[in-house]
């Protein structure tokens, strides 16, 4: 009998309609993924597009045209579009790299070493959130001007190492994915700090550590501003300068409006080879049962 009632019960839960507020979430989300696939939609179908096609037929229709503007742009100049890519590899590549290193150090210094000033070093850090890097290209051009480094890469490279926003999100994650005890363990056995840092914080700070890295390189491959005051060589511009620059040949030029947009399409294959790529180091809690209670 009380099985009976108890199987009533569960299929009376199981018919139980959805409250209305339920597929809110789920409709929200879907908007959002087509306010974000919809210009990536329109790139990808605008690429295969000839010159004549790409004003003559309908927007969302597709052309025949992708592998004569793959050509056309490998073959632009001489083949600069490669190497702006090539820049902008090295920009994002090195930047990020150097700046998850930065991050994770001074992430991890601040969550688990108790020093004079670690709170005011770290409201300055939050401070530094709040300041657009706007603000900052200006001074920081003034800056490299000075010691004869404007128009070199390293203008563009050195300024993405320090980032208030990483170094906070490696802070947050160090003291949450890393035991005390843990730590004081690998004291107790003889461990230095640098050994610490290496042998235990560094591989359970991994997934944060991709997240940073993700999340710099993105922005690195996407900044416009700084390369753009920085540089003045086009054989130094990373690919948002130089799409930049076709762009603005291309009110005077028609027909370099299919490179522009074939650049912009071939330009995202990275980014989503990236992350790809890297989906499998997104794990949590890696320290479970490293620390038995």
């Amino acid at each position: 009998m009380a099985v009976t009632t108890g199987t009533a019960a569960t299929h009376r839960t199981l018919r139980r309609p959805l409250r209305p507020y339920g597929a809110a979430p789920t409709a929200i989300l879907l908007l959002g993924a087509v306010y974000c696939l919809l210009p990536v939609s329109w790139v990808l179908i605008a690429a295969t597009k000839s010159k004549a096609e790409l004003f003559s037929t309908a927007t969302f229709a597709p052309g025949t045209g992708l592998a004569a503007n793959i050509a056309d742009l490998a073959a632009y100049r001489g083949g600069v579009f490669w190497l702006w890519m090539l820049n902008t590899l090295v920009y994002a590549g090195g930047g990020a790299l150097l700046s998850t290193a930065v991050s994770a150090v001074s992430g991890y210094t601040l969550a688990k070493y108790r020093f004079r000033g670690r709170n005011v070093i770290f409201n300055v850090l939050i401070g530094g959130i709040l300041v657009p890097s706007v603000v900052l290209a200006i001074p920081q051009y003034v800056l490299f001007s000075s010691i004869g480094l404007a128009g070199s890469y390293w203008s563009v490279l050195l300024p993405q190492i320090l980032h208030p926003y990483s170094i906070y999100l490696a802070r947050v994650y160090a003291g949450a994915a890393i035991p005390d005890s843990l730590l004081e363990a690998g004291r107790i056995d003889g461990a230095g700090h640098w050994l610490l840092l290496r042998r235990v914080a560094l591989p359970l700070m991994m997934p944060g550590m991709v997240t940073i890295f993700l999340f710099q390189f993105v922005a690195i491959w996407n900044n416009f501003l700084l390369p753009f005051i920085m540089l003045g060589d086009d054989r130094t511009f990373p690919l948002t300068v130089g799409l930049y620059t076709l762009l603005a040949a291309g009110a005077n030029q028609p027909a370099l409006y299919n490179l522009i947009i074939t650049g912009a399409l071939v330009s995202l294959i990275p980014l989503i080879a990236l992350f790809l790529t890297m989906q499998r180091y997104w794990r949590t809690d890696l320290s479970s049962g490293a620390v038995k209670s």
